[in-house]
């Protein structure tokens, strides 16, 4: 908690420090060219200047297009009417129409700033339109020039650490898993854990997405892809746990399965393919059906859970399985330091 809580205060200094300092520097380049309202630099800046790098870059690209929009629509609604604030209303009636159908919603509030600044001056000439483009460029340049300093080194190390947290916590429950099978108590909070780690792995997805967000290249998609498909696993822990609930007597077939869980979990890490788990979860599966039948109800109820354990097992596997193959070889050169076909088997 106090981990996450550091992170989100360091963003938001951040974040200030830039909307900060980039408000003022558009304000101040506003003045020295001696534009009027030039302190809607300031304004257009801040409200551009927005997570990610390509959130930034498309909001600039919007209110650039809007702008055009906006000098139209007040010139057949400010530029014609009598009464301004009648006049105002009805071009941000418009605004807001246009912008809705577009999908541009961000763009409303600069764009009705804008419009202000025509309703005040009731100048439609082309230098005071080529003073209000002159603003919303400073300040979207601004915007974008900002956020290309962003702070890759720390959130990469961060999504890596995050990736060594959720693997050990994975093995620690499979561990307790394994434990129980063999006819020890199970702590309490293990599942309560298990609802913890999920919601601390949608955390780091989202972290990864607003990492992928502020670089021009698609690997980073890989962070993404990789806490995604930790996070189906935390899922089938959950299935594991109402499985394991469900018997009231240990079968001595416990043990193999227990003893299966304890040579997987070492394996659950990032760089290993589960191929060999896979055949020999499918080894023990044969095994099985070669055992004699249950001689009793309760033996055949704690043995069907027992088969439906390890097909939850196999859904875990082929879930990491399923991660690997999706690897291009760009991806597996630069994040498992192999070729495609190289890939080794856990």
């Amino acid at each position: 908690m106090k981990r996450k809580k550091k992170k989100e205060w360091k963003k938001l200094l951040l974040r200030a420090m830039k909307i900060a300092v980039g408000s003022s520097a558009a304000i101040w380049l506003a003045q020295s060219l001696r534009l009027q309202y030039a302190v809607s630099a300031g304004s257009i800046t801040l409200l551009t200047l927005v997570t990610t790098k390509w959130e930034t870059l498309k909001l600039s690209l919007y209110r650039l297009i809007t702008f055009g929009v906006t000098v139209v629509l007040a010139g057949i609604t400010i530029g014609v009417m009598e009464s301004g604030w009648v006049a105002y209303g009805i071009f941000v009636l418009l605004l807001i129409g246009v912008c809705h159908l577009l999908g541009w919603q961000a763009t409303i509030s600069v764009n009705s700033v804008i419009g202000t600044h025509f309703l005040m001056t009731e100048d439609f000439g082309f230098g005071f339109i080529f003073n209000e483009f002159l603003l919303v460029l400073i300040g979207i340049s601004i915007a974008v020039v900002l956020n290309l300093f962003y702070d890759y080194r720390h959130q990469k190390n961060g999504l890596i650490s995050g990736m060594r947290y959720t693997e050990q916590q994975l093995q620690k429950v499979l561990g307790e898993l394994a434990e129980y099978l063999t006819g020890r108590e199970m702590q309490g909070s293990v599942w309560d854990d298990v609802c913890r780690l999920e919601g601390e792995i949608e955390e780091f997805v989202r972290d990864a997405c607003e990492y992928q967000d502020n670089t021009f290249q698609s690997h980073p998609g890989y962070y993404i892809d990789y806490f995604e498909m930790r996070l189906r696993q935390f899922g089938v822990l959950h299935n594991l746990h109402y499985e394991i609930k469900k018997i009231r007597s240990m079968p001595r077939q416990a043990k193999i399965v227990s003893d299966y869980i304890v040579y997987m979990a070492p394996y659950v890490v990032e760089t290993n393919s589960p191929e060999a788990q896979i055949r020999k979860l499918e080894e023990m599966f044969a095994e099985m059906k070669e055992e004699p039948l249950p001689a009793t109800r309760e033996e055949f109820e704690g043995r069907a859970v027992l088969y439906h354990i390890l097909m939850d097992l196999e859904e875990f596997l082929v879930f990491k399985k399923r991660f690997v193959e999706s690897l291009d070889k760009k991806q597996m050169e630069r994040y498992w330091k192999k070729e495609r076909a190289g890939t080794t088997a856990e």
